[in-house]
């Protein structure tokens, strides 16, 4: 729990620290002191000797930079500068670049599935609704299991449960390809196996993006992000054209098991990478999934950055989803085009995207990601717009590149402040929630602008959309997206393990905690408000309670409570502390009277009648 430490409420000193860094060596604080370093001037002070210093460290790649700072002498290159910028320079990784061709391969191959799928089921039955089931089919798995697809992505080895999904997958394709081919296939029979190809999907697609972190740097996430996007929106492109072409040729059934072959390579780049061990491995019991679960919801509800980028992704995507909803229903009745013209249509929001890929990073460069979504999203809006009234496909084509340049740079920057603002521990799982607000908003939101189309007309629906796209630009005002830059998420692990004479199991509780402080009155308010953040992450990492407490008689004596479920779930609260979180606690330990120090308890629930958890 916090550590015991002495804080003057008048000055808080800390040890001067620089930073030594080089190439061959973790970045690692050193007190000033052990670098013979006299306080009172720069490196360059007069009288210093530091010619000899500076000589001396250079025969380890050390030069000095004033303000205290040491840092590597690297040669410009232009490696460097591509890492550091470029859109592309994902791609320079081995393992990621493997990936994402892979990845590529396997879109194009789900996405001929699709129209084979469609085709397949025309054939099978004269009914409209076993089709329209079919999208059903694929999407409803993620409703039933994303969330928990997130937390057995964080309990077990992201690596392995991808590889797994990914040959689940390519057996029921297999056998989707096999049925077909040999004449067995029924419309009930070809909508269940549909089912379970999006099983496979619901569950590898948290792991999967949680996986990207761990193959490039993390200046290098935006870039790698917006690269997938727009992988799949390349294959979202070319994948239907290419899978009709195919159905006529070789059928429905030679299609299903080209989808097949598609997973061979991810499996085999999953298979040969081998990724670094976690830097902090867990001491603590396992959680089950359903308390997994259970702790990412309640990790999305208190962090303000992923309840931000979940109100976000909302107010975007259910205004969003009625260009995609709508669109094949401009391109033949509005427009009058056949399937290839509706591909060319497709294909210039998919060369939109690619476009926006390779733009991202220097938008991001000139204005922040909040700024960037709100500029994105009245693109996005004014093209919805212009899709209500354009009746010219030559001019339509290029509003749709810049639709899809805005939702592939929209929707990697909801991605990248989702991902850069969980810690590793709960990542997968926050993955999860946003998979489940996005596809959720985008089911919602195509149901109702379809009906919206149905009863008042195909404009009114667009400009209705339009307008409430350009209405939810309001709720930045409130909710601000942001990255996770500045944030320093890796664990602190500053809290002392506590000693009893009893050791405590890790299924009994709930488990009260109390903090003791000793604060003056001239500090009340800033107090307070520190504790306002530290309910925050206090909530966020476990507890179900929380309260902040003053003693009448002793007005200096403020008792901080709250209440875990478990002993187990309390010394996993050891572990979640980040050092971003650690100085907001030290921002209130600081505000404590001289010469005093935090006094904390524990008190596990007795079992019997009147236990400390009892409510009144």
């Amino acid at each position: 729990d916090p550590s015991p430490r002495l804080y003057d409420a008048r000055l808080l000193i800390r040890p001067a620290v620089i930073q030594v860094r080089h190439p061959s060596l973790n970045t690692c604080p050193v007190p000033v002191r052990n670098m013979l370093l006299v306080a009172g001037g720069g490196p360059d002070a007069p009288g210093m000797g530091v010619p000899s210093q500076q000589e001396s460290l250079s025969k380890w790649g050390l030069s000095f930079e004033r303000h205290w700072k040491l840092t590597p002498r690297r040669k410009a290159t232009s490696n460097t500068t591509a890492t550091m910028g470029s859109a592309w320079s994902p791609l320079a990784r081995r393992v990621f670049r493997a990936l994402w061709i892979a990845a590529l391969a396997s879109n194009v191959g789900t996405l001929m599935q699709s129209v084979a799928a469609a085709w397949l089921m025309t054939s099978l039955t004269p009914s409209p609704l076993p089709v329209a089931l079919l999208t059903t089919a694929g999407s409803l798995p993620l409703f039933l299991v994303g969330l928990p697809a997130g937390a057995l992505a964080d309990l077990i080895d992201r690596r392995r449960l991808v590889l797994l999904t990914q040959l689940w997958m390519l057996a029921v394709a297999v056998v989707l390809g096999a049925l077909a081919l040999i004449g067995w296939m029924a419309p009930w029979s070809l909508l269940g196996l549909t089912f379970l190809l999006g099983l496979g999907s619901a569950l590898s697609a948290p792991a999967w993006q949680a996986i990207i972190p761990q193959l490039v740097e993390k200046e290098e996430l935006a870039a790698a992000v917006a690269l997938n996007g727009a992988g799949f929106n390349l294959a979202r492109a070319v994948g239907p054209a290419v899978g009709g072409l195919l159905v006529a040729g070789i059928g429905p059934g030679g299609v299903f098991l080209l989808n097949a072959a598609s997973f061979l390579g991810v499996i085999a780049v999953i298979y040969r990478w081998q990724p670094e061990p976690h830097s902090h491995a867990s001491t603590t019991p396992p959680e089950s999934v359903r308390s997994a679960v259970a702790a990412g919801l309640r990790y999305a509800r208190h962090s303000p950055q992923l309840r931000a980028a979940q109100v976000r992704t909302a107010a975007f995507v259910l205004p969003a989803s009625a260009l995609w909803a709508l669109l094949p229903v401009v391109a033949q009745r509005e427009l009058g085009l056949t399937a290839v013209g509706y591909g060319i249509l497709l294909g210039s929001l998919g060369i939109g995207a690619v476009g926006g890929a390779a733009i991202l990073p220097r938008l991001r460069e000139r204005m922040s990601i909040d700024r960037l979504v709100i500029a994105m999203t009245l693109i996005f809006a004014g093209g919805t717009f212009g899709l209500a009234y354009l009746r010219n496909p030559w001019l339509l084509n290029p509003v749709l590149m810049a639709v899809g340049m805005a939702w592939l740079t929209i929707t990697s920057s909801l991605n990248v402040s989702t991902q850069t603002t969980a810690p590793s521990w709960v990542q997968a799982r926050a993955v999860g929630v946003y998979l489940l607000v996005f596809q959720g908003g985008f089911a919602g939101g195509s149901a109702v602008w379809g009906f919206v189309a149905g009863r008042y007309g195909l404009g009114t629906a667009l400009l209705a959309a339009a307008a409430v796209m350009a209405l939810g630009i309001a709720t930045a005002l409130r909710w601000h997206l942001v990255t996770g830059e500045e944030l320093d998420l890796s664990p602190s692990q500053h809290w002392p393990e506590p000693e009893f004479a009893l050791e405590p199991d890790p299924e009994s509780g709930p488990v009260l905690i109390t903090v003791e402080y000793r604060v003056d009155d001239e500090h009340h308010d800033a107090f307070c408000q520190a504790m306002e953040e530290l309910q925050t992450i206090r909530r966020r990492d476990g507890a179900a309670r929380w309260g902040l407490f003053r003693d009448p008689a002793a007005p200096d004596r403020y008792l901080e409570t709250f209440v875990v479920t478990s002993w187990g779930e309390h010394l996993r609260q050891h572990e979640r502390i980040t050092v971003t979180d650690r100085e907001v606690e030290e921002r209130a330990l600081a505000l404590q009277r001289p010469a005093t120090s935090p006094v904390v308890s524990h008190f596990i629930a007795t079992g019997c009648s009147t236990s400390v958890a009892a409510g009144p």
